[in-house]
């Protein structure tokens, strides 16, 4: 007599993955950690510790990526959802998982939509209530749609690519100390622990590594024969990151250096060097100007 599998235990039934679904769960993942407490810890430990912040992201990407592929591997290669295994180790286990991730991802994503509406008010002016309106409805009609993950994985990987570009711009047009920063990065005259466990938690945290390994189940890649691209997956998705994060770095290196005081309110938006500094006159990391000589 066989025994029948029950809902928990049967694995989501696996396909054959596209490239763009291999793409999707890795900027998934990329784009959740980029949310506004990145760009906002970014901005302020670079201004707190100028060049010696390189050294913080290169060890907070390298415990990144040791974290994601342990976690990524397990879940992938079980095939399983990450609080159904935790309910197979701890029973009842699972459930506390999911109602941390969940209440975490409500107050996090809150933040994501102030965060939405803070860059809409540097970059356009706009009241930060009509942008943050704006933005959850966009949110909302993307996953109110029947073809939600389709969409999403397009979406995901062209938003990402929008973002390094834009911060790649700043980072270009704020002369940046480039030579000071590889020097940092290898020797830092300082090192915060604080900050570096900070980095850590922003990126592979709460619900940001589970999302992208449980989009590739959702995918069908899953089972020891998928080991391969859940790796290569897991770790490109966290070097996105880091690139993210050393580009966001280097452009608000360049603006501290140049000599321009952050927005106490709002440090990613730092008054822009390229006309009068006032109250009034501010511009987002994606709409940075060139920073003003030292004299």
């Amino acid at each position: 007599m066989t025994s029948t599998p029950t809902t928990q235990d049967a694995a989501p039934p696996r396909r054959k993955a596209g490239r763009g679904a291999l793409l999707g769960a890795m900027f998934l993942m990329a784009t959740s950690a980029i949310g506004p407490g990145f760009i906002t810890q970014t901005t302020v430990f670079t201004a707190k510790l100028g060049a010696a912040m390189a050294f913080a992201i290169l060890i907070s990407v390298i415990v990144d990526v040791a974290v994601q592929l342990n976690v990524w591997r397990i879940i992938g290669v079980s095939g399983q959802y990450a609080q159904d295994l935790a309910n197979k180790v701890v029973p009842g286990g699972g459930y506390v998982l999911a109602a941390l991730v969940v209440f975490g991802g409500l107050v996090f994503n809150i933040g994501n939509i102030g965060g939405t509406a803070l860059g809409a008010n540097a970059m356009m002016g706009a009241n930060v209530k009509i942008g943050g309106a704006i933005s959850a409805l966009i949110a909302i009609g993307i996953f109110l749609s029947k073809r939600a993950g389709i969409a999403m994985d397009r979406i995901v990987v062209v938003l990402g690519l929008v973002m390094i570009a834009m911060v790649a711009y700043a980072m270009i047009v704020s002369h940046p100390p480039y030579g000071q920063a590889l020097k940092e990065t290898v020797l830092p005259h300082h090192i915060d622990f604080l900050t570096i466990t900070t980095l850590i938690g922003g990126t592979v945290g709460g619900y940001i590594t589970y999302a992208g390994a449980h989009r590739l189940i959702d995918s069908g890649v899953s089972g020891p024969e998928s080991s391969g691209q859940i790796t290569r997956t897991s770790i490109t998705g966290v070097i996105v990151t880091g690139v993210m994060r050393a580009l966001l770095f280097l452009a608000v290196l360049g603006v501290v250096a140049g000599g321009v005081t952050l927005a106490k309110q709002n440090p990613p938006a730092w008054p822009s060097s390229t006309r009068s500094v006032t109250p009034d006159c501010t511009c987002s990391v994606s709409s940075c100007g060139p920073p003003a000589s030292p004299r």
